[in-house]
């Protein structure tokens, strides 16, 4: 799927720090020189010990800067006077600066206005909008000192992307991980102030396995991760919306344009939603809400025996019907819903009695008996069904590339501008 050209023309200069997650920006490199960004390189000391200058040169087609001695290869050109120092020049010429990868000394250096090496010198002399992506070892991300670099360079505006959890270089697993280049990427394009056809707009998505409780340690639940929930999420923000996400799985990291609310069960799910969609002119079901809830939670942690244990299971309120019924919208303004149908057998049959029986807008279908796509894996294969039939197919694909098709489908059947 060809990416949208939303940075058309727009100048981003890439700072790459000395962590392991180094080698990611050059994914970031290429997806922003994809969606049409000029794209220049300055780099740490440390960095070098993981991708070379050379690497990033082929990538950017641009030279890459690795020291404050530097000569200007093309001057300051028409955005300012390079004065002879391509630190200078990249300073003047960017209109949005992202650190990749930044360890807790580049964020150390920049809260204290160190200028000493390519990156800290160009990010101290530009005035653009400074974007701040961590990657390090969780102590060392929640240590006090970096916790006050961070909230100074707040302060100061810079807006901080991620970091998330994850497994890091130690092998561990803990906050400090990077967060993905697409991710990245979005968080450029929002300071950039793209020019999405969701400007303005505010969307509601729901992610994650709702959880039944059957006593205070055990409860049942379902196999979703809310990674196709997140995607969504993700590629609202990218096409400029203010986007709520209620969500049963882990919360994402802290983002602009993002507010989080998480929730255990489908009742919770339910109230959240409720509220979140007073205002909102989208709303995507990608959860996987619990079917059955235990009539009674046993108030003490049930002991296991020999013999069988027996529960009764009552339905949960269904959130869409419900909503429907309820007409949430009272303003009078059409509220366009989206549903997810993930089914083992008959999928377009049981996706379009879906479309039909909840008076859904669109409706995205998903086979989860296939191995390796759907609930907890990193890719999908759907199909996006509206009133008039099939809108779209995705064989297989990550997570993100079919919320794009998600989204574009919305965009045609709505007929959205812009």
């Amino acid at each position: 799927m060809d990416e949208p050209m939303a940075l058309q023309g727009r100048r981003v200069a890439v700072y790459v720090a000395g962590s392991i997650a180094a080698v990611k920006a050059a994914e970031v490199i290429t997806l922003l020189r994809k969606r049409g960004a000029e794209v220049r390189v300055a780099m740490t000391a440390g960095a070098q010990h993981f991708v070379t200058p050379l690497s990033f040169q082929s990538l950017s087609r641009n030279p890459v800067v690795t020291s404050v001695w530097d000569a200007p290869a093309g001057g300051g050109g028409a955005h300012g006077a390079s004065h002879g120092m391509e630190h200078l020049a990249l300073s003047a010429w960017c209109e949005v600066q992202v650190c990749v990868a930044a360890t807790a000394d580049l964020i150390a250096r920049l809260a204290l206005g160190l200028a000493d090496d390519a990156v800290s010198t160009t990010a101290l002399a530009c005035h653009a909008p400074l974007l701040v992506a961590p990657a390090m070892e969780t102590a060392m991300w929640e240590h006090p000192a970096t916790q006050a670099h961070v909230a100074t360079l707040r302060l100061r505006g810079a807006v901080l992307i991620g970091p998330g959890r994850g497994r890091l270089a130690s092998g561990r697993e803990g906050l400090g991980r990077m967060l993905e280049p697409e991710a990245i990427v979005a968080a450029v394009e929002r300071a950039l102030g793209s020019t999405g056809w969701l400007a303005g707009e505010r969307v509601v998505v729901t992610s994650g396995g709702t959880r039944e409780p059957i006593d205070p340690v055990r409860y049942i639940g379902n196999r979703s991760s809310g990674k196709m929930g997140l995607a969504l999420a993700n590629e609202a923000m990218r096409l400029g919306a203010h986007v709520t996400l209620v969500t049963a799985a882990p919360p994402p990291p802290p983002q602009p344009n993002l507010d989080v609310v998480q929730v255990e069960t489908a009742a919770e799910m339910l109230d959240a939603v409720r509220r979140a969609v007073v205002d909102a002119r989208v709303l995507i079901m990608a959860a996987a809400a619990a079917d059955y809830r235990p009539a009674a939670v046993a108030p003490r942690k049930i002991k296991k025996s020999d013999q069988p244990l027996q529960l009764d299971l009552v339905p949960t309120a269904d959130i869409l019907r419900t909503l429907r019924s309820e007409n949430v919208r009272g303003d009078g303004a059409h509220l366009y819903v989206v549903g997810f149908a993930a089914e083992t057998e008959d999928l377009l049959a049981n996706a379009r009695h879906k479309l039909d029986e909840k008076g859904l807008d669109l409706i995205v279908a998903n086979d989860v008996s296939a191995t390796g796509v759907g609930m907890g894996a990193d890719d999908n294969a759907v199909t996006v069904i509206g009133a008039g039939g099939v809108l779209a197919e995705v064989s297989r694909a990550p997570k993100p590339e079919v919320a794009r098709a998600v989204f574009a489908a919305i965009r045609a059947e709505r007929g959205a501008g812009g």
